[in-house]
């Protein structure tokens, strides 16, 4: 945007234009996003408003009655943002442009973004689901599965690179699927492999796989990549096999046992992070129990926790036995509890040893410290000057209390 004359202002600044890109996984971040268009209006009455995102594509009904919205702007639309902006900006009343994201059978190759003060990039190289778990609304806002060919994924590796980036985190709805839209099929495996190959960046970090997305050869691959993070963060869900079925997913209590293990005997130093839903329909003390002793059990070291969000369009919107609300918010309390104990085990299993550290261009807000993650994952914070932002750093852990960590630069 930038070269076609706009300037960017963090938010709230008085601007222009305010650009809300939405997310729509739980009724939360719908809430979210409709605050923050309100509060993008208080800021400035006369700005123009343009909603774009996974809400915008699912409900954009619902987002033109919010008062000062300009342009509601569909995931397709959203690449070619700044036409629409141009085009549609003199409006008196929310114009609406969101196509059918189902027809959408290509990746959309979109120019690379900047990432202004951050020393981790993120390059989406996958699009679209087709699992439709029940309690899932996001095959609804982005379609099909679609990749981004190898040979384009390589060359913003490189771009990256160039850039001054040490990591680069690759994304996608579900990352597992990248390549099987191609003919032949490209599987995410060759992909990694190609970039160790090349190796265009130091570090990469892959943000999520599904448990059934994890192979044999894939671990075998994973515990002897040099640049491949050991970190891995699988949307669980739930442990309990009932619960599962009518989830619709297509794993069991055992399998993932048998796969957390694999995963933590064959990769050394793995951080294992999980998703986990609260009070899915029909869960009962006996199904949370089975989670949660799942969960407490298994080399597992933290996880996100989801209080179930019922979703218009999901089946699970309709099952009969929803959970009251009271009982979601004690489990999802029980089960950040016991995330922050095992995550602070894990940190701690580190004390006085020696990680590799990527220090960030941004000093830590508490403490004035260099802050960083390793490649593990861990938060690290340090001394030192500001020369060493952006530079891996071997640092041994020092002390370790709740989430934080600290530590000190070995020479």
């Amino acid at each position: 945007m930038r070269g076609k004359g706009y300037q960017f202002v963090d938010f709230p600044t008085h601007a222009d234009i305010y650009i809300i890109n939405t997310c729509t996984v739980t009724k939360k971040t719908d809430y979210q996003s409709r605050q923050l268009i309100r509060r993008a209006k208080k800021v400035n009455p006369h700005a123009k408003i343009i909603v774009t995102g996974c809400y915008a594509q699912i409900a954009p009904q619902v987002i033109a009655e919010i008062p000062g919205v300009s342009l509601i702007l569909g995931n397709v639309q959203k690449q070619q943002i700044t036409d629409h902006i141009t085009n549609n900006l003199g409006d008196t009343s929310p114009h609406i442009i969101v196509s059918d994201i189902n027809q959408e059978t290509r990746f959309n190759d979109s120019p690379l973004h900047s990432f202004f003060h951050h020393t981790r990039a993120f390059l989406k190289i996958q699009d679209g689901c087709e699992s439709f778990c029940s309690y899932c609304i996001v095959p609804y806002a982005r379609g099909k599965c679609r990749s981004l060919n190898s040979e384009g994924v390589l060359k913003r590796l490189f771009m990256l690179s160039e850039s001054g980036f040490k990591e680069v985190v690759l994304t996608g709805i579900h990352l597992g699927t990248y390549g099987i839209d191609f003919n032949p099929p490209f599987s995410l495996l060759k992909l990694l492999q190609l970039i160790e190959k090349e190796k265009p960046v130091p570090r990469i970090r892959l943000s999520s796989l599904e448990p059934m997305d994890i192979t044999n050869n894939l671990i075998d691959f994973l515990s002897t990549s040099e640049i491949i993070c050991p970190h891995l963060h699988l949307p669980l869900q739930s442990g309990d096999d009932e619960i599962l079925k009518r989830m619709n997913r297509p794993y069991r209590s055992s399998g993932l046992k048998k796969m957390v293990k694999a995963l933590v005997s064959h990769i050394p130093h793995l951080c294992l992070g999980v998703d986990v839903i609260a009070g899915f329909p029909g869960e009962c003390d006996h199904h949370f129990s089975n989670t949660y002793n799942l969960l407490e059990t298994l080399p597992i070291n933290y996880f996100h926790v989801f209080p179930f969000s019922k979703r218009e369009k999901t089946k699970a919107a309709t099952f009969p036995d929803q959970v009251s609300s009271k009982t979601i918010s004690n489990r999802s309390e029980e089960l950040r509890n016991l995330c922050n104990s095992k995550r602070e085990q894990f940190y701690s299993s580190y004390l006085e040893k020696r990680l590799k550290v990527l220090i960030e261009g941004k000093r830590d807000r508490q403490s004035g410290l260099l802050k960083g993650r390793s490649r593990n994952y861990i938060p690290i914070l340090l001394e030192g000057p500001d020369r060493l932002k952006n530079q891996e750093l071997e640092v041994a852990i020092s002390k370790v209390e709740s989430e934080r960590v600290w530590g000190i630069r070995k020479e």
